[in-house]
């Protein structure tokens, strides 16, 4: 008589489950891909335009850089912040509300805390390429990169993942879609202002330089700024740390949260 084989014991993120949903956002990218890529890259890419040579015409250096040079770079903090937080809100909310997908994916050998963990690294992937198309429009017009700039893309990624949790995190708070004006406005608005893109910093008042620490985006700006210069330091190592941290706690709200209007 044999002896049955011990059952294997599941890890607490199967990679199967976070491969299944990933195939699944690839297949439905597949179909949407050409809208979403355009809104994507076209609105930093106005941004980019406009501020630099509208601003850029009155002036010329800010903060040692070019203004076309601190602007493009900055800008890709602001592609990034969009492309993710926006997929993470809606795209989260639409599929738990109306598409009911995340009940089917649910209904399979995946957990919530897995179907988190893979809807955000898509939606980091995306981000972390779509954060590069500033940089693009930028070397048009003079920008001339180090070779560090191969950083941008993973800089974007840890930032879009972060920025995607907590879009998801939002999508379980808000009683309906039209309730997300409010974190657009109240919320991601002032991050996006308030990150050093436009502008340093150091130009606002003390207690205002001191808040910007706690932007998620002004780290983000600041490492993507570096990089494309090769003004890469130790303070870079507190920008990541800042980035990192930040993930992990909207990775815990989007579980938390979600589990809730999803099973309990």
């Amino acid at each position: 008589m044999t002896t049955p084989p011990p059952q294997q014991r599941l890890r607490f993120i199967e990679p199967a489950a976070l491969i299944g949903v990933l195939v699944h956002d690839l297949a439905v990218f597949r179909r949407y891909w050409l809208s979403t890529t355009f809104s994507s890259v076209v609105e930093p890419t106005i941004y980019l335009l406009a501020f630099g040579f509208g601003f850029g015409s009155l002036v010329s250096v800010v903060g040692g850089y070019r203004y076309l040079d601190f602007l493009g770079t900055g800008v890709v903090g602001t592609a990034v912040l969009f492309t993710s937080a926006f997929a993470g809100m809606f795209q989260t909310f639409v599929r738990r509300t109306f598409q009911h997908t995340y009940d089917a994916v649910l209904a399979t050998p995946v957990d919530v805390h897995e179907l988190v963990s893979g809807e955000a690294l898509w939606i980091g992937a995306k981000a972390a390429v779509y954060g590069c198309a500033p940089l693009g429009v930028a070397v048009l017009f003079g920008l001339r990169p180090s070779p560090t700039v191969v950083l941008v893309p993973a800089i974007g990624f840890v930032t879009g993942l972060g920025f995607g949790l907590f879009g998801m995190w939002m999508s379980a708070l808000v009683p309906n879609i039209d309730s997300f004006n409010y974190i657009i406005s109240a919320v991601l608005t002032p991050l996006f202002l308030v990150a050093g893109t436009f502008f340093p910093l150091n130009t606002l008042p003390p207690w205002a330089h001191t808040a910007s620490q706690l932007n998620p985006l002004y780290h983000c700006v600041e490492l993507v700024r570096h990089a494309v210069f090769n003004r890469l330091s130790l303070n870079d190592v507190g920008h990541l740390a800042a980035l990192a941290f930040f993930a992990a706690a909207m990775w815990v709200g989007a579980v938390v949260f979600l589990r809730r209007k999803l099973i309990d």
